[in-house]
């Protein structure tokens, strides 16, 4: 899966774009959506007009890690990975016995967003398993988007992003197609994190922290995109709402 993001939906935190990187274009005459369907005939890619665009594939996806997409109300969401509540998460949000992972994804944004009583970080939090999404709202050019997995487990779904030439937020499962664009200023998107339009980049682990960027070496003893950790210093400033609270929760996207 690959996702391009202007920076006007998607602001790429301080310290993900590396000061040497010799990044290019990932939108200019579809370069990287080129590069990316050239590799996976079935590819779908699906322009967002000037917020950016979005390509899926199901080529060579692993049965233990499957790829999933789907749209619903303008909502568009791609999804990799598996989730451990299913059973659950369909009777709490009243979803249909076919419903799958992506679908009870979009319905859990959609419930948050529209009259949700918690905040995005146990939305993400009360999903359990091992999976990445990338969702944009095009009603509110907003995107949601996280990983939840342990780091370094075996079988954690990969996932990365970084900044292009143009300080495009770029994501994608295959880290080899997000440096074609971002040169050194990518990373592994963090796992127990979620990123919003409003809100940026958040731990929904330890929500109450912010996060902090870590200079990252690569093998070769180069400077890439930073890492992200919580600093347990250091909290959040935030006006949450209580939970019940009639507040419209959409502009937390």
């Amino acid at each position: 899966m690959l996702a391009v993001f202007d920076k006007s939906v998607a602001k790429s935190p301080e310290g993900l774009k590396s000061p040497q990187s010799e990044s290019v274009s990932a939108l200019k005459d579809g370069f990287l959506f080129r590069h990316f369907s050239a590799d996976r005939p079935d590819s779908v890619i699906i322009s967002l007009g000037s917020s950016g665009s979005m390509a899926y594939s199901s080529h060579k996806q692993s049965p233990l890690l499957p790829r999933l997409f789907a749209v619903v109300d303008d909502i568009f969401c791609m999804f990799q990975g598996h989730v451990e509540n299913v059973a659950m998460l369909k009777q709490q949000y009243g979803l249909s016995k076919t419903a799958n992972e992506v679908i009870i994804v979009i319905e859990a944004y959609r419930t948050l967003r529209d009259r949700g009583p918690y905040p995005a970080d146990q939305v993400v939090r009360d999903i359990n398993g091992k999976f990445a999404f990338i969702l944009y709202d095009s009603s509110s050019k907003s995107v949601f988007i996280a990983a939840v997995g342990e780091p370094d487990a075996d079988e954690s779904t990969p996932f990365f992003w970084g900044a292009d030439a143009e300080d495009h937020l770029v994501l994608s499962d295959d880290a080899d197609v997000v440096k074609k664009a971002c040169g050194t200023s990518f990373a592994p998107f963090p796992k127990g994190c979620f990123f919003t339009t409003s809100g940026g980049l958040q731990s929904f682990e330890h929500p109450l922290n912010e996060l902090k960027a870590m200079p990252r070496v690569d093998s070769s003893g180069q400077l890439c995109g930073s890492t992200f950790k919580v600093d347990k210093e250091l909290k959040r400033e935030t006006s949450m709402p209580r939970v019940g609270s009639s507040a419209n929760w959409s502009q937390n996207f």
